[in-house]
């Protein structure tokens, strides 16, 4: 009986266990610039990410107001008149990287697609196919990729006196190194 109970906890613990790689560090990058204006480009250093090694299931979080321009005047506008961080503190994304297998990754890395839900001033867009290099070094998950937006998936209005001076096109940059939690 004592065995029994010790099989049935053993095969309990394999079967809820679920490897997860973690990191409060992660870098979001995005830029909307045009030529021949004032550049339009903003990092976040402190974004929080998780990833399920199990499932390929993938989450990540950005406090809006850490988003750091070169332009402090830029940044204030960005927040007050654009993200309005003070109503939509967070953006969020939560996917699943495609036929995922951790016992695949190298220091080389591998190719990954992911599908998921970016949620960011309130407005949920769904996006397909964010083209990742995923790799294992030293025992992190290194994900690195880009993938373009825009701002009226988000419901954003740009005013007509700076239209011009925003790209329609937003290139998001991402780039997490994910220890084992």
């Amino acid at each position: 009986m004592k065995y029994l109970i010790y099989i049935i906890g053993f095969i309990s613990l394999g079967t809820f266990a679920q490897t997860k790689y973690l990191t409060k560090t992660g870098t979001v990058s995005f830029e909307a610039s045009v030529p021949s204006f004032e550049e339009v480009k903003a990092t976040n250093n402190s974004v929080t990410a998780i990833l399920n090694s199990e499932n390929g299931e993938f989450a990540a979080l950005v406090l809006v107001k850490g988003f750091r321009f070169k332009n402090a005047l830029m940044e204030e506008h960005f927040n007050e008149n654009y993200a309005e961080s003070d109503t939509y503190p967070k953006a969020t994304f939560k996917g699943k990287i495609k036929d995922f297998e951790v016992s695949k990754l190298s220091s080389k890395g591998i190719v990954f697609n992911i599908d998921g839900n970016l949620v960011f001033h309130g407005k949920t867009h769904k996006l397909e196919n964010i083209e990742t290099l995923i790799s294992m070094e030293n025992g992190l998950i290194k994900i690195t990729g880009n993938f373009k937006t825009k701002a009226s998936y988000f419901d954003i209005k740009i005013p007509k006196i700076v239209r011009n001076k925003v790209a329609e096109d937003i290139e998001v940059q991402l780039n997490f190194d994910l220890k084992k939690k």
